[in-house]
């Protein structure tokens, strides 16, 4: 028989001075120790006078931890102003306090996050530095723009083929130099397929005669007119984003530096024609190698909008996580196994939109055709688990060498696939003779 569990009077008092909040769109009720208050269960409204007033309540009450549930962004506004007037604010987990049945009203809600907060039975989710949260809001308004532009390409490419102009069967991007030059003189007025083809950059591909075949079609008044306004909405959208890069620029430099070294001269030639057409229009590599200390673009799969989005995310020193462990479980691309009687039931990862995580992921896919030992080690993942389990595998080695990098301020070192190979080989061999070593036989090198 096993220790008996602890009664919830009974537990240690971890936060004295503790608060819970349920907050919604209309209305936030809070709680606090019941000899804090004549009434320690107050419902506040969601306008700013409210929640300065509902900031005052809990301070004249002595509270100096705050847990608070909420949906979507609700708890943004009062997490800010708790935080700037002291107090110690920590969003917590939802699925963590549905497990007790019978609570099912906010009033009911308040005090429990409130008692469960005061065992220390809760755990508040991670956030970043403000800098960096400041960071990661410009860079989440960036790809909301790129997402909503992507939605004007396809409706130029729509256009385009209503009038069977087939364009994106001669140019890999219509949005490319000669892509863009030729659907801006269609808008103007030009459709004249010789004309159009002589737009052609010199490094296009296809030749004026191919692009001159695919511009002959049937142009069209409304087409012309849908083509025209995604073109504009296309255009205005790039504004946007230049824009936004700015202030992203701006935001970097107001982030203080960890080193002021130039940037590794390897930098210029490891990676030089990886840059997209999405990727900022400033230098983010230096400025990523300035609040850091170390090169992290190096890694494979990984560039520089991969690298400011997963930093936004998890800030530029990792001490939330004391090992690589704790990160990738973070992450979601580690495990779960669910136990029972000392038996794994099941070993799957956990559903997640942790946007770090997925960015690892991604360069898992990105380095799973390259010749590098990161790319081989995807492929031998694939053939012995499959290509969803090499991803998450894949991930999960670039998220460790990412941890370490950053925390131990260690260059990358790029290996081959063949350098991974032989390792990969001397390391099986080493296997085979410590598992022949233990059934008392001695493993020979008999070449085949």
């Amino acid at each position: 028989m096993g220790a008996p569990v602890p009664q919830p009077d009974t537990l240690p008092l971890m936060h004295r001075h503790a608060a819970g909040l349920d907050i919604g769109s209309d209305e936030i009720w809070a709680c606090v120790p019941a000899d804090r208050d004549p009434v320690p269960v107050r419902t506040f409204g969601t306008f700013t006078p409210d929640l300065l007033a509902l900031a005052d309540w809990l301070a004249a009450c002595r509270i100096d931890t705050v847990a608070m549930e909420s949906t979507g962004v609700y708890w943004i506004p009062i997490y800010e102003i708790l935080e700037a007037r002291g107090l110690d604010p920590q969003v917590v987990n939802a699925r963590h306090l549905k497990h007790v049945p019978g609570r099912k009203t906010d009033e009911q809600d308040c005090q429990w996050i409130q008692r469960l907060h005061t065992f220390g039975l809760l755990t508040g989710s991670f956030r970043p530095e403000a800098e960096l949260r400041a960071l990661r809001s410009y860079l989440r308004q960036r790809a909301t723009l790129l997402e909503h532009r992507a939605a004007h390409i396809q409706h130029m490419q729509k256009a385009l083929l209503q009038m069977n102009l087939q364009l994106p069967q001669v140019l890999s991007d219509v949005t490319g130099v000669t892509g863009l030059a030729i659907v801006r003189a269609i808008v103007a007025g030009e459709h004249d397929p010789v004309r159009l083809a002589r737009l052609r950059d010199p490094h296009c591909q296809s030749s004026q005669d191919e692009i001159a075949k695919a511009l002959t079609g049937n142009y069209r008044p409304e087409h012309l007119f849908a083509l025209k306004q995604a073109l504009a909405l296309y255009d205005f959208y790039t504004e946007q984003l230049q824009e936004c890069d700015r202030e992203i620029e701006h935001q970097f430099q107001a982030i203080k530096p960890v080193t002021d070294d130039p940037l590794p001269p390897s930098a210029k030639t490891d990676k030089k024609n990886s840059h997209s057409k999405n990727g900022p229009n400033y230098d983010a590599r230096t400025l990523l190698f300035r609040i850091t200390g170390v090169d992290l673009v190096a890694i494979g799969g990984l560039n520089e909008s991969s690298v400011q989005t997963i930093l936004s995310e998890t800030g530029t020193t990792l001490d939330a996580f004391p090992t690589d462990k704790q990160f990738c479980s973070w992450l979601s691309l580690a495990p779960h196994h669910e136990i029972s009687g000392g038996k794994v039931l099941r070993r799957h990862t956990l559903k997640t939109g942790n946007r770090a995580g997925q960015v690892f992921r991604l360069a898992a896919q990105a380095v799973s055709r390259s010749q590098t030992a990161l790319g081989a080690y995807f492929r031998k993942q694939r053939a012995r688990l499959g290509p969803e389990k090499a991803i998450v595998a894949t991930a999960h080695k670039i998220a460790r060498i990412f941890y370490h990098m950053l925390k131990e301020r260690t260059p990358f070192r790029r290996l081959s696939a063949e350098e991974y190979q032989q390792r990969d080989r001397a390391r099986e061999i080493a296997r085979l003779q410590n598992k022949a070593a233990k059934l008392g036989y001695e493993l020979v090198a008999h070449p085949a």
